[in-house]
């Protein structure tokens, strides 16, 4: 006891200061906001100061291992108490004193940083959890300014990055371990990946990329970029996800109104849901690797292959060529469905090819019509029927290439607009899901004005972005914290024979 209050008498004091200086005749002048600021700043130093006696107690306390043997079966045989290390908390910093064990030839080991769990740096795990959240809500420049404002730890910008890239270190292995949530199987299973350019330093572009940056010699202008002109300065981000979906079976009035029918009060059914979803997405791995990491969370899912797998796309021919070749891979039937919604922006364009720019409504009700007939599975006659139309208006040459590029679409990728199939299975037929998260995973933060990343910032914010819209982030945090403690102290002794954290 005499022990415990003479390492707390520290913070006790402190803590008396703060009361008497609410109690004096100058804190009664103060406005509530001053009060806020004043007591937000003491009481800091009060919770450090608690922080800084704790360690000092458990310190005085420390009692000595019988046995301490590394990973390598060396004994350690001697101790020295009053070994001390720096550690940066969300309070401040503070000094960390324990019993080293040593022996000859050999690094220290310190039992009580693995009771601690210490970080390897001197960085705590709560500065690492805040520098990871803040980084994925804006620049590394604004969460640096964030932390500092709530803990008063004087992080600086290169070190909140440097947090953000360790955090992220073991989502991957979280996301192996994690057992995905049960679903029947009648219930459709969607798969769906897109991507989307971050700009990334010279150092950091794919070989392909960089080769064209160098080839290009700069651009005409300094300062800006000339017509035409493109930096060659992104690298590609692929995004995947896999969700569930129970079957809602539709027909083509509940998707598109019918434009010659009289408009009527018949309620539409709504399409699939999407739930459990989970998201990921890299900017190191190539597109191969991020489709056979969307595999393997759909597989996780349906081992058996029992349900009906789905997978929705923009219909990039590289993309659909990976997916296939995935898939049979590991002899999965799946059903690649191109974007509803993709498809109609290749109808706008032969629409305005035949209407012209200020024939909206017509055009729009033409749209409407011919995407009515794409949906009873029909792409090929559509196909015919644009041809038709050109050839009777007698359209030619380069007014109407947007017939042409719709006819071309349309014939090449039909296989995959069998929307017929589709309504009446209950599946999706819209990548909503992935277009959302290219928007919020990449557009709002990696793509915000100036920014120009290297690839392991990069790779670290889109995962722990992905993780906090998976909704899984404080699971994996505690999953994370256990792999720092496996990683930086239990695999230090032999058959990990210390205190668990």
């Amino acid at each position: 006891m005499a022990v415990a209050e003479a390492a707390f008498a520290a913070s006790r004091g402190l803590f008396d200061r703060v009361a008497a200086r609410m109690q004096s005749v100058d804190a009664g002048a103060l406005t509530h906001s001053q009060l806020e600021e004043v007591l937000g700043s003491d009481m800091r130093e009060v919770t450090r100061q608690l922080y800084q006696d704790h360690l000092r107690l458990r310190e005085l306390t420390e009692q000595r291992e019988p046995e301490v043997v590394d990973a390598k079966g060396v004994q350690r045989t001697r101790i020295e108490r009053g070994r001390t290390r720096k550690l940066a908390t969300v309070f401040g910093k503070v000094e960390v004193g324990r019993m080293a064990y040593r022996g000859y030839g050999v690094a220290d080991l310190h039992v009580a940083d693995a009771r601690l769990n210490l970080p390897e740096d001197m960085h705590s795990h709560g500065l690492a959890k805040l520098a990871a959240i803040e980084s994925t809500r804006g620049s590394f420049a604004d969460a640096c300014e964030r932390i500092n404002a709530f803990t008063g730890a004087g992080i600086g910008h290169r070190q909140v990055q440097e947090l953000a890239i360790g955090a992220a270190a073991d989502i991957d292995s979280f996301y192996d371990a994690l057992v995905p949530a049960p679903a029947t199987d009648a219930t459709v299973l969607v798969i769906s990946t897109d991507g989307k350019g971050v700009v990334i330093r010279p150092d950091s572009l794919r070989d392909a990329t960089a080769k064209a940056a160098a080839a290009k010699g700069g651009n005409a202008m300094r300062t800006r970029l000339a017509a035409g002109e493109k930096n060659n300065r992104k690298r590609m981000a692929t995004l995947g996800t896999v969700y569930d979906a129970e079957s809602a079976p539709r027909t083509v009035d509940d998707v598109i109104a019918d434009p010659d029918a009289a408009a009527g009060d018949r309620p539409r059914e709504p399409g699939p849901k999407a739930r459990s979803k989970w998201l990921c997405g890299s900017v190191a791995d190539c597109a191969a690797e991020t489709v056979a990491a969307v595999f393997d969370q759909a597989e996780a899912r349906d081992p058996g292959h029992r349900r009906d797998w789905v997978v929705l796309v923009d219909g990039a021919k590289h993309q659909i060529d990976l997916i296939t070749a995935e898939a049979e891979q590991r002899d999965a039937n799946v059903t690649i469905v191109i974007d509803l919604i993709h498809v109609l922006e290749y109808l706008w364009g032969a629409a305005w090819c035949l209407h012209g720019h200020t024939d909206g409504v017509l055009a729009e009700a033409w749209v409407a019509r011919h995407a009515r007939a794409l949906l009873t599975g029909n792409a090929l006659d559509v196909a015919a029927d644009l041809d038709k139309q050109a050839r009777a208006a007698r359209i030619r040459g380069a007014k109407r290439k947007g017939i042409d590029d719709a006819i071309g679409y349309l014939t090449n990728k039909a296989e995959h607009l069998r929307y017929d199939t589709a309504l009446a299975n209950g599946r999706p037929i819209a990548t909503g899901v992935i277009e959302g998260a290219c928007r919020h995973l990449v557009k709002d933060r990696l793509d915000i004005t100036g920014a120009r990343w290297g690839l392991s910032g990069a790779e670290a914010v889109l995962k722990l972005r992905a993780l906090r819209t998976n909704g899984d982030f404080n699971t994996y945090w505690r999953w994370h914290e256990q792999q720092e403690f496996t990683r930086n102290h239990l695999a230090r002794y032999r058959d990990g024979l210390i205190l668990a954290a």
